[in-house]
């Protein structure tokens, strides 16, 4: 399994490493950096594209429920609230976080967090198997739009796009907001139908006709109306016995 690559953002440098010592046991996720503060995390999140944070409440400045409402939907990581209060648990959920911890922390109670985090991360990783082509053909979403709820079937999804706080669907020459994060689209969608080719774009394998390689290891990919998309290099090794590549 592909590690889980993590960002620690808190003010005291003691709760960073009270967070890596929870998580020197859990060798499936890599600490890709530390932010001691919420302007420091926004240019840390676009740099380094974790895809878990760790995240502090109470912080000077920008407090964490703050930031957490600023970052992109399209490019929002999984966030696990790490606070000595827990008077902030409904709000903490409202940003879209997938879980809250107290400090000091409780190891049993981390692992806990943690067993489930690696088992959504194994899911979007899982290869592809008939029964699930099957359900993906089958299966709707509904997306609201103005006043009522538009239901899209999820094999018709040509590909989808981040757009600030958004996802764009892409459905036969359609673009359709829906207010929801990568992460969170990439799961329901199904890893198993729609590929990761860049930080910014899932793609529907069934919808790919042609690769093309560029320059510095990214790709070019055409769809089947003709649509070209990046494949980008951090994306590729994972994309390649996908679409079938050498």
């Amino acid at each position: 399994m592909t590690p889980l690559r993590c960002l620690l953002v808190d003010d005291e440098m003691l709760a960073r490493l009270a967070l890596r010592q929870a998580l020197e046991k859990h060798t499936d996720i890599t600490v890709v950096g530390e932010c001691g503060n919420a302007e420091e995390a926004i240019l840390a999140v676009d740099r380094l594209h974790p895809e878990l944070v760790f995240l502090d409440i109470h912080m000077p400045g920008m407090d964490g429920l703050e930031l957490a409402s600023r970052l992109p939907a399209g490019a929002l990581p999984w966030i696990v609230f790490a606070t000595a209060y827990d008077t902030h648990a409904l709000r903490a959920f409202d940003t879209g976080a997938i879980d809250y911890v107290l400090k000091p922390i409780d190891q049993d109670r981390f692992d806990h967090c943690i067993a489930r985090l690696l088992q959504r991360w194994r899911q979007m990783e899982a290869p592809p198997t008939r029964f699930h082509a099957l359900a993906t053909a089958a299966r709707r979403m509904s997306v609201r739009v103005g006043e009522h709820h538009r239901v899209i079937r999820v094999a018709d999804i040509d590909y989808v796009c981040a757009e600030g706080n958004y996802v764009a669907l892409h459905v036969g020459g359609e673009s359709i907001l829906h207010r929801e994060s990568m992460k969170n689209l990439e799961l329901e969608l199904g890893p198993e139908q729609f590929l990761r080719i860049h930080r910014r774009t899932l793609v529907n394998v069934d919808r790919v006709r042609e690769v093309h390689p560029l320059f510095h290891g990214d790709a070019e990919i055409v769809l089947r109306d003709g649509t070209r998309l990046t494949l980008s290099r951090r994306f590729r090794e994972a994309a390649k016995p996908v679409l079938g590549l050498r």
